[in-house]
This record gives structure tokens, sequence and C-alpha cells, in this order.
């Protein structure tokens, strides 16, 4: 048997009880389908944190070996939902859930002007077929 410190399994047991609460799917949600067949999936981002501390009680009547201990420990987590990935048959897209500055936006409407300007030549050129 071995003879652990008490802090020892207060720090164990404060890993043990975090890693029950996050997994894969606290990050990456579910996909949720829509009545038109895309899927979405949440993103989310995950902190965590925990503290662990205690003391042996010293008191003159009990040998060293045999002093109480005080303890404790705690934890917190934030879950912060960033973004939600769009599948649509085979395009995939990536809808941030706070667009912070106006270059995010930009990237994000790039696709949506190539396809206007595809749009434009396909209609440039089947009106010059007339």
């Amino acid at each position: 048997m071995e003879n652990n410190h008490p802090i020892e399994n207060l720090m164990k047991t404060t890993m043990e009880n975090i890693r029950n609460m996050i997994d894969v799917s606290t990050v990456v949600g579910d996909a949720m389908e829509t009545a038109d067949g895309k899927s979405i999936i949440p993103i989310s981002k995950v902190s965590f944190g925990f503290a662990t501390g205690g003391a042996d009680i010293n008191n003159k009547n009990i040998s060293k070996e045999n002093y109480p201990f005080g303890g404790g420990s705690g934890a917190g987590v934030t879950v912060k939902p960033v973004a939600f990935l769009v599948v649509n048959g085979n395009s995939i897209k990536l809808i941030p859930v706070d667009q912070v500055n106006s270059s995010d936006k930009i990237v994000e409407a790039i696709p949506q002007v190539l396809e206007m300007i595809k749009s434009l030549g396909k209609k440039n050129k089947e009106e010059k077929e007339d």
C-alpha cells in the first residue's frame, strides 16, 4: 500500500472530476441537421483551472508522522461558443459567433464574391453567344 500525502489524493480527485466534465464533444459539439439537409456543428473554446492546497496542522502533543491534515480544492470551467461549422453537400463554411474585426468579415465574404464573379462571367458569356 502506498503512503500518499493527503494533498496528492485531493489533486487526483480534482483532476478526475475535471476529466469527467470535459470531453471532445464539449469542444466540437454534436451535429444538428436542419430541414433543408445542412449539418450545423458547434465549436467551443474550453478553459479550465484548478487549485489544491493544504497544510499539516502542527500540534505539540502529536508525533510529526501523525499531524492532522487540513486541505481543499476547487475547479472552474468555462465553455464559450466560438463558431459554427455548416456542412451543405460538398461545401463547408465556418461561421464565427463573434466577428471582432473587418478583416474577418472580408475573409468570410471571399467565397460569396467569387461565386458572384463566376455567375457574372457565365452571364456575359451567354450574352455574347446570343
